[in-house]
């Protein structure tokens, strides 16, 4: 839900109860997205998916394996001199 800071004064209280319920709230400024009333729980969240994607990333780069460069996969197409076979 996007709403003008303008129309955020009068509904403030509307506008926090439903961020707390998991509504998506967004108040904005002409012509941008200014803020996002987020949850004080959902903090904690951002953190531990945080540490999962970095984790995940680790877990990957420990399971590649160094092997044969494919930069120069495709040189057997080509000859000495560069030009196509």
């Amino acid at each position: 839900m996007r709403v003008t800071v303008t129309e955020a004064k009068d509904q403030l209280a509307d506008l926090v109860q439903r961020a707390e319920a998991g509504d998506d709230v967004v108040l904005t400024l002409p012509g941008h997205a200014a803020v996002r009333l987020v949850p004080i729980g959902h903090e904690g969240e951002s953190r531990s998916r945080r540490e999962l994607l970095e984790a995940a990333r680790v877990a990957g780069a420990a399971k590649a394996a160094a092997g044969v460069s494919a930069a120069r996969s495709q040189d057997f197409l080509y000859r000495e001199d560069g030009l196509p076979l």
